[in-house]
């Protein structure tokens, strides 16, 4: 793959508007954002903008929290966001200018509303998600954070802060978390239904056990069970910010876990090691997938750390060179949506022609430009029949353009010449070829097979075909031909016409 083409399959976004309701809605910024209006009176806070004990009972009453036992706990996150975010802005007391020598309980400032919280009402769309993007790598550094439990009683019994007696590595927590993103992220691309949710074991499989490893040993399924609690812990953090849809992990099975100590889960059922699972099962472990901000979020982090992440509708503007070169490599939803919103643009008149001039050429990926400029102009109208009647004594074009009117029951489509026909075949099955996963060698197996058959004498005639790819598709045909006397005749063909080319 060669480095100008995309490195991860392209995401459906929604609308910036759509993403900035979304981001709106999301519990931890709503309850930012109404303390941030709270705070117009102004509210005392410590050092590092921290809200104090008297107001913090307000704040959570404020929220209507105050029932609930992690009200307070609740409250107090969302404090932090509206500071880490600009919604509230602090001004330091003047005694409190070396909050060192305070008092935990004494103010060192005083909160009031920032500039930003205007923009959340009155700012742009994207004003909005900026702000909230800005929350949401401070939810992400909070969530590769080491347990808190742990610091205080690190703290408590006197002694130096030492991660590693904690276990915790900040660099590998951070990766740790930006891999496990990426995967749903893949995920979410490959999948027809972006709404499916991902079992906790088998993400947490993904990172950890090898590829090339048929059976894991227990030490790593050891290691899987510690990094799904670990990402349980993590994706309960997430879920408030909007970036994850999450249904975590049955408290019931913690306690197992945590009174056995043994492994329980299995990466290829996602679940106990032992016995089917139904869904019930499953669902014990942890459900999870990105939401569509969540994607959005994932994405942009990707585009900021150089990471190639199309979107349906980056080519809208773009040339039919970048379009046809990029549609062969899109699952086949998404790429009609492309051309969609490419064609949406344009005439069906100049959009043929763009398409047309694109999708000449002898270069090795020839054949799939061909190919996507074929499926491209199946959704063009008749409009564009006079493209394509320019096209019809062209061999690289003439025979797909035939198609095209045929397709149309346009008249006066000229028969094609049994080389052009032999061309196009040729063409189209090196097109295949390339793009071909290994689901569907039957289809293309069965293509073969009825071309030969349709065709008395195929391979007689098909190794003289003036296709670069000629050779290379007689010896597909000879590998993939189910009959031994026709594959026979295909991997002969193929010796014949690759002495023609280097001849």
């Amino acid at each position: 793959m060669s480095a100008d083409r995309p490195t991860l399959p392209p995401v459906r976004l929604h609308s910036e508007a759509e993403l900035a309701r979304d981001a709106l809605s999301a519990p931890l910024l709503a309850r930012a954002a109404k303390l941030a209006r709270w705070a117009e009176r102004g509210v005392p806070v410590g050092v590092g903008g921290q809200i104090l004990d008297e107001p913090l009972a307000a704040a959570t009453e404020h929220l209507g929290l105050a029932g609930d036992e992690d009200g307070a706990a609740y409250t107090a996150e969302a404090w932090q966001l509206a500071v880490d975010t600009g919604l509230v802005e602090i001004e330091e007391s003047a005694d409190g200018e070396d909050g060192a020598d305070l008092p935990d309980d004494a103010a060192a400032g005083l909160a009031t509303p920032g500039d930003e919280l205007d923009l959340l009402t009155s700012g742009s769309p994207q004003d909005i998600l900026d702000i909230w993007l800005g929350g949401m790598e401070t939810v992400l550094a909070d969530a590769a954070a080491p347990d808190l439990a742990d610091l205080a009683d690190q703290l408590t019994e006197g002694g130096e802060l030492d991660l590693d007696a904690i276990d915790w590595n900040p660099e590998e927590e951070a990766e740790l978390l930006d891999g496990i993103l990426g995967n749903l992220y893949l995920l979410t691309a490959l999948n027809e239904s972006p709404d499916q949710e991902v079992p906790l074991p088998a993400l947490a499989a993904s990172m950890i056990v090898p590829d090339d490893m048929d059976e894991p040993t227990d030490d790593v399924l050891e290691e899987v069970s510690e990094a799904m609690m670990r990402l349980d812990d993590q994706f309960r953090v997430l879920e408030p910010i909007g970036l994850v849809a999450y249904q975590p992990v049955d408290e019931a099975l913690i306690e197992e876990l945590d009174e056995d100590g043994e492994t329980v889960v299995s990466p290829d059922s996602a679940g106990p090691a032992a016995g089917p699972l139904t869904d019930e099962d499953v669902s014990r472990y942890g459900l999870v997938r990105l939401t569509p901000l969540g994607v959005y979020a994932v994405r942009a982090r990707m585009l900021d750390a150089g990471v190639d992440a199309p979107a349906v509708g980056d080519l809208a503007d773009k040339g039919a060179d970048a379009l046809l070169e990029a549609l062969p490599d899109y699952p086949e939803a998404l790429a009609q949506a492309e051309s969609e919103l490419w064609l949406a643009s344009r005439t069906p008149l100049d959009a043929a022609r763009d398409l047309l001039a694109a999708a000449r050429g002898d270069d090795d990926r020839a054949p799939r430009r061909r190919l996507a400029a074929q499926q491209t102009l199946s959704l063009v109208s008749p409009d564009a029949e006079a493209a394509l009647r320019d096209v019809l004594d062209d061999r690289q074009l003439g025979g797909l353009a035939r198609v095209w009117l045929a397709e149309r029951a346009l008249p006066g489509i000229p028969e094609p010449s049994q080389e052009m026909i032999f061309w196009l075949t040729v063409d189209t099955i090196a097109a295949q070829l390339e793009s071909a996963e290994e689901d569907a060698t039957g289809e293309l197996r069965d293509l073969v097979q009825g071309l030969t058959e349709q065709h008395s004498g195929f391979f007689d005639t098909a190794w003289r075909v003036d296709h670069p790819a000629t050779a290379d598709v007689l010896e597909a045909m000879g590998r993939l031909h189910p009959d031994k006397k026709a594959a026979k005749e295909a991997r002969k063909a193929a010796f014949k016409a690759r002495s023609r080319q280097s001849g």
